[in-house]
């Protein structure tokens, strides 16, 4: 099993407060390669749920600080480190075919959409994605479920009329972390500030908690890692904690 993990490889798409998350229990599991891909700097704002996001880590490059982080847990582990946003244009110079495993944490809904229908055009791959973990804070209504079987999630709600627009739903079905959980949306309007870059591309902020979103990330490894051991052990068993 430890083998097979050192040999598997696992593109995590979107570093926020799930995908920091997400890939630090991979390499803490011993997965041996990952792609890491987010454009952004650590902002003040990410502090209260990303991994990476301290005082001391504001205005760096968030996947040259979780990169660091990660040769610090497993020194040996091959990383692929990229500070570009993923969407159509640029898709294909990630490679995403040479992964095992494809994690798609992305916020922006266009971006969502293209990794999604892209990753599901690769055979030999799997996706694993997270829906919305932005307002939730009860834990325990955290699961993994078959995308078309979502349902009370907004995020999923909108891929699907996206999906419906551009030439219908992907071929191939995948699994989604999300939380049917429902909270009134109070986030904050955000007023221009040509200072702040993250804020300046958000019309609103919606509040989000380290426990969650951390759960969401670990969901989504705990998915690569069963996956593997039904593929190493041969297990006929469902996958556990699925709808």
């Amino acid at each position: 099993m430890l083998d097979t993990l050192k040999a598997t490889k696992v593109a995590v798409i979107g570093l926020g407060g799930v995908g920091s998350w997400c890939a630090e229990s991979l390499v803490r599991s011993g997965v041996g390669q990952l792609m890491l891909v987010d454009s952004d700097r650590v902002s003040i704002t990410n502090v209260n749920r990303q991994l990476m996001a301290t005082t001391k880590t504001e205005g760096e490059v968030k996947v040259a600080v979780l990169a660091e982080r990660l040769r610090e847990i497993n020194p040996t582990v091959k990383l692929d480190v990229r500070q570009e946003i993923y969407d159509e244009t640029s898709a294909a110079g990630f490679k995403l075919e040479k992964y095992d495993y494809i994690i798609d944490c992305i916020d922006s809904l266009p971006c969502k959409a293209a990794l999604i229908r892209h990753a599901l055009s690769i055979p030999t791959a799997t996706l694993f994605a997270s829906m919305g973990a932005a307002l939730k804070m009860d834990p325990f209504q955290v699961r993994a479920t078959e995308f078309r079987k979502i349902e009370g999630d907004g995020l999923a709600r909108a891929l699907r009329q996206k999906f419906k627009k551009t030439g219908g739903f992907p071929a191939r079905k995948f699994t989604c972390v999300w939380s049917p959980e429902h909270r009134e949306n109070l986030g904050d309007i955000l007023q221009p500030d040509a200072t702040d870059t993250w804020g300046s591309k958000k019309a609103r902020i919606n509040g989000t908690v380290a426990h969650t979103t951390a759960i969401f990330g670990f969901s989504l490894a705990g998915l690569v890692l069963q996956d593997v051991e039904l593929n190493v052990l041969g297990r006929s068993t469902p996958l556990r904690g699925l709808d």
